[in-house]
């Protein structure tokens, strides 16, 4: 039985951000981290003390360009960006990332520094595994191997899909296009985007500006095709949305 292991008062990285003791009662199941699900026990043993945790305030940056990769990380409560930086100082989003991630892999597999910047899109808890142990974990646990290559195989197919919508010359069809693919069936015929981007994060995703988004979102709600919510969207109409992203 997986017990949950307790957030301890220490901060990899600095002395900011560290789990105050008061908050030493929050607990992580690591079963209920997708990497972690299959775990044996003793492998679970083996990791629960080597994982530490940390607190990051909206817009605070949680991995920088160019860092060295120390640690394999956990996005436990919150939201993140991936964005990397231009030579003109512009934040270019790669991808969101939501509770249940990991992320930092890359530079751990390649023994490489960061090759993107990670950035808090709310409070968020993340945790970090030492580089030792996750690498121990890559190459000793079947089911982490696994569900590795399923995630890697997944990330190409991502970045392939999303470099389809930055080729889009039509800015409201890049919208349409990015909330399809971030859409999720909800089973009522209709679909949903859970903790749905700002329209800031958005515009940084498909390179275009905030007002844009903003107005895309309202032209959508004006026509019945979605209804906005404090912070998920519901697709009333996908099949519409799908009209406009084929540019009908």
């Amino acid at each position: 039985m997986n017990s949950p292991s307790k957030v301890p008062h220490f901060d990899p990285m600095s002395g900011d951000g560290a789990v105050p003791p008061q908050d030493v009662q929050i607990q992580v199941h690591l079963r209920k981290i997708p990497l972690l699900a299959d775990l044996t026990p003793d492998e679970i043993a083996l990791i629960r003390p080597e994982l530490r945790f940390r607190h990051f305030n909206k817009r605070e940056v949680v991995l920088h360009k160019g860092g060295s990769g120390d640690a394999l990380l956990f996005l436990l409560s919150g939201q993140l960006q991936v964005v990397d930086i231009t030579e003109d100082g512009r934040a270019i989003g790669l991808r969101m990332l939501a509770p249940g991630d990991f992320f930092g892999e890359i530079a751990l597999i390649n023994d490489s520094t960061r090759s993107a910047s990670v950035v808090a899109t709310s409070d968020v808890l993340v945790a970090f595994l030492p580089a030792a142990t996750a690498l121990h974990l890559f190459s000793h646990s079947p089911s982490v191997a696994r569900q590795m290559l399923r995630h890697l195989a997944q990330k190409i197919q991502s970045d392939s899909e999303f470099r389809a919508v930055l080729s889009i010359n039509n800015t409201a069809r890049r919208i349409y296009t990015y909330l399809s693919l971030l859409q999720k069936p909800d089973g009522n015929n209709q679909a949903v985007i859970d903790n749905l981007p700002t329209h800031q994060d958005i515009a940084n995703m498909i390179n275009t500006s905030r007002e844009t988004v903003t107005r895309a979102l309202l032209s959508l709600v004006q026509q019945g095709i979605v209804q906005k919510e404090s912070n998920r969207l519901v697709i009333l109409d996908p099949a519409a949305l799908q009209k406009l992203v084929q540019g009908a």
